[in-house]
């Protein structure tokens, strides 16, 4: 399924991600040669991982050299459709899983992200939109792990409730705690299907 099939389906759990959803698909429509890729200086989609422990107690979060704070993984779509594989992608290489797996292949969260200005790389970038998908990973929290110096300082796994703390980025904490019901919604959903089947 291509991506905009992905997020015209995406069912919005909120105002928020509804209104989003339809200004993702608006500039989608108006820089379908563009929207893809970070050459677009307005805005551009990106695709990031929540990378849950299999009980849904603990988040891996990366410590991002930019930003200066503990963060979710993900990166630049750069003309990648598969957002799913971006996110998935991007986990491994920034973490050094190299067993993580969707919850779901679903979308699991939807949002227009501002990013300040910055330097990246001696390079100075402007302010700019990113069109995020986002995805619930699930890893082996004993599967062991490595920063990406280039990109983050560290690598640890946070219990949820400690999020708040960690996270020096308030937006984002509200998309972390929408993340995790979502993960929790589907994984009550995916026991009870089970527990159906078995009886």
């Amino acid at each position: 399924m291509d991506w905009i099939r992905q997020v015209e389906r995406y069912e919005p759990v909120n105002r928020q991600e509804q209104l989003d959803r339809e200004i993702i698909l608006e500039y989608a429509r108006a820089f379908p040669n563009t929207v893809l890729m970070r050459e677009n200086r307005i805005a551009h989609i990106t695709s990031s991982g929540f990378v849950v422990n299999k009980s849904l107690s603990k988040v891996l979060m990366v410590h991002h050299n930019i930003y200066k704070t503990w963060a979710w993984t993900g990166g630049h779509a750069d003309g990648d459709g598969d957002l799913l594989g971006v996110a998935l992608r991007e986990a491994r290489e920034e973490t050094g899983l190299e067993a993580v797996e969707p919850l779901s292949a679903g979308i699991a969260s939807l949002d227009i992200l501002t990013v300040c200005r910055h330097e990246k790389r001696g390079d100075y970038v402007s302010p700019h939109l990113h069109l995020s998908a986002a995805y619930v990973l699930v890893a082996d929290e004993s599967s062991p792990v490595r920063a990406r110096p280039e990109e983050n300082s560290g690598v640890q796994w946070i219990p949820v409730e400690e999020i708040p703390r960690h996270s020096g980025e308030p937006d984002l904490i509200v998309v972390y705690q929408k993340l995790l019901r979502r993960a929790q919604q589907w994984s009550e959903g995916c026991a009870h299907t089970i527990a159906s089947a078995r009886s």
